[in-house]
């Protein structure tokens, strides 16, 4: 398990584009004020800032690399600035390898690291599914989305196909009503931090997952 010394545990929020998982973990950490802390979504910040976002294949693995180790940078940083909340992560490092341009391994290698070793950094994933499952439309204002609905739908499909091999995976399903997917969520997520909270996964370090 993740969970250091001082009870500060680690949740991912991903999914695929246009799933409700940042509009949630604004709400939740509305709702539980000091008890966690955001990690803004990497990539956000990289493209937002100026960083181009392209689609060669080649070119792609750049900005790919430098939103791993930034994600990275973020959950440190967040981690030692506020060491006794629980962190909610806009998405994790293991979200780079559904939009890598090969297999997932090659990311991992490129990178540095394994499957293994980056779903073990965190202690719970809540998986939003894209409105794009359901055939909806997933603009929803950022600017810097820019998928068809039928790249969504393949990204959700390469990232829960990563994220569901995590202990304590947990789908929040497309649903036509979008306040009852974030009422789910939220419901889903208050159970995880309240399990997490309570120690019953905090005192030790996770059991290693096996090698498939």
């Amino acid at each position: 398990m993740n969970s250091s010394q001082n009870g500060r545990c680690r949740i991912v929020l991903t999914g695929g584009p246009g799933g409700g998982k940042t509009t949630a973990g604004d709400l939740f950490r509305r709702e539980f004020g000091e008890r966690v802390v955001l990690v803004p979504e990497a990539a956000t910040l990289l493209f937002t800032g100026g960083f181009p976002r392209v689609r060669e294949p080649s070119a792609v693995r750049a900005p790919q690399r430098a939103i791993f180790h930034l994600q990275r940078s973020l959950e440190d940083v967040q981690s030692a600035r506020f060491p006794h909340r629980i962190l909610l992560c806009d998405r994790g490092t293991v979200d780079g390898a559904a939009y890598w341009p090969g297999l997932p391994q090659d990311y991992f290698e490129a990178v540095g690291t394994s499957l293994d070793a980056e779903l073990n950094r965190y202690d719970a994933v809540i998986f939003f599914e894209s409105a794009a499952v359901g055939g909806k439309n997933i603009e929803g204002g950022n600017p810097i989305r820019n998928e068809t609905i039928e790249q969504a739908v393949e990204l959700d499909r390469k990232l829960r196909s990563l994220w569901s091999q995590h202990p304590r995976f947990v789908l929040v399903p497309h649903n036509d009503s979008f306040f009852k997917k974030i009422s789910f969520g939220l419901a889903s997520l208050e159970g995880i931090v309240t399990q997490l909270a309570e120690g019953l996964h905090l005192a030790g370090k996770r059991t290693p997952r096996k090698k498939r």
